[in-house]
């Protein structure tokens, strides 16, 4: 789960780091108030949407005075954004954050990541902050800084002496900056975060470390233990088919291709994407409808994936176990009378009463092909797709 920049900052402070002054607004009129309560000679007017890359696409802007900030919110607003990190689809700017202007004199880049490979947590720093920090590790490498910490072990002065140095810093700041970074480690395992980026992580003119911008990635299972950052989920954010699939209890993520997908089990659902693939098809989706589906499951899952424009078919895998094939091949059939759904459906039933499943599927008169097994259904499905 992501938050929006005002929230993320929210938490910052909370745990010590120095963050310009600023308040949300929905509104113009909002925004005005949000300046004169601010009261600065610059105000930044920041579009709040789950992409980075602003600033590039007119999402953030500067403002002398309210006059200014009335009028450049007023035009934000409301306004489709498109950026490199929301692809061809474009959010929407339904609220902005007001915030006092900063007097940079140095930009950095800093983000704490879990880092699997190592079973650690990789502190990434870099000096050239402000950038697209892909295109800094692709041509200068070697201003990238790594220090990976071991979470049984915590944060230590030599991972912090390690970036302070690498970064140039001023010694003046190293007290400072271990401050900001002991923060912002403590928020990190507080929360059970999968990453926190600071970009940039700025120095003042008058040496205050302060992070004007700031992004939260949750780890969703854990969301359970942190009510306090589950209530702050904005489902305008979302896909609005992984919402509803997250409503019914449906683990899905919409994808770029056109076959469609209903596995039970992730691993399984991983496998079928990858057989698909190797036979020269595209997923439209991950979606794990659970090892305890029943037919109403079965029904709202072909729902969301069929409602994806993009899909020409779809391909069934499902492996009985807890589950009965027999409930999932009744809740199929069922989804494609009441649904009308017209485009090809490729059945693989495997495990508990696989037999009775594929008869009814057989004997149904709709536009469902049952497989005998994995290859022959992704063939199928390629083969019908085209």
């Amino acid at each position: 789960m992501n938050i929006h920049e005002y929230q993320a900052k929210s938490i910052l402070s909370a745990y010590g780091l120095e963050v310009p002054k600023g308040l949300l607004a929905h509104t113009s009129e909002e925004a005005v108030k949000a300046a004169e309560s601010i009261n600065s000679s610059v105000y930044v007017i920041k579009a709040q949407v789950h992409a980075g890359g602003r600033g590039k696409a007119g999402g953030i802007k500067l403002a002398k005075s309210t006059a200014e900030v009335r009028k450049i919110a007023s035009s934000m607003l409301g306004m489709k954004l498109k950026t490199d990190q929301t692809g061809d689809e474009e959010k929407i700017v339904r609220k902005l954050y007001i915030e006092e202007g900063s007097d940079i004199a140095k930009e950095l880049y800093l983000s704490l990541v879990l880092d699997r490979s190592s079973a650690s947590i990789s502190i990434i720093a870099s000096s050239e902050g402000g950038m697209d920090i892909e295109e800094v590790s692709q041509h200068n490498p070697e201003k990238i800084l790594t220090a990976r910490v071991d979470p049984t072990i915590g944060l230590q002065e030599f991972h912090i002496r390690k970036i302070c140095f690498g970064l140039n810093l001023d010694r003046g700041l190293h007290k400072q900056f271990s401050n900001t970074l002991h923060g912002l480690y403590r928020a990190f395992i507080d929360k059970e975060a999968l990453q926190i980026e600071i970009n940039p992580l700025v120095i003042t003119k008058n040496g205050h470390i302060v992070p004007l911008d700031a992004k939260f990635s949750f780890d969703d299972s854990a969301l359970y233990r942190h009510q306090d950052i589950e209530k702050m989920f904005d489902p305008y954010e979302q896909d609005p088919l992984e919402v509803r699939a997250a409503q019914h209890g449906i683990n899905y993520v919409r994808m770029s291709g056109e076959i469609g997908c209903m596995v039970n089990g992730a691993g399984l659902a991983m496998a079928t994407m990858d057989i698909i693939n190797l036979y020269g098809g595209s997923p439209a989706n991950f979606l794990d409808v659970g090892g305890t589906a029943d037919e109403e499951r079965v029904l709202q899952a072909l729902n969301i994936i069929t409602e994806d424009k993009n899909v020409k078919g779809v391909l069934i895998n499902i492996f009985g176990g807890i589950v009965r094939c027999d409930v999932i091949a009744k809740g199929v059939m069922n989804a494609a009378k009441i649904a009308k759904i017209s485009i090809p459906i490729v059945v693989r039933l495997a495990g508990t009463n696989a037999e009775i499943g594929m008869k009814i599927l057989s004997e149904s008169n709709l536009s469902l092909y049952p497989a005998p097994d994995v290859d022959s259904a992704a063939k199928k499905i390629v083969e019908l797709t085209r």
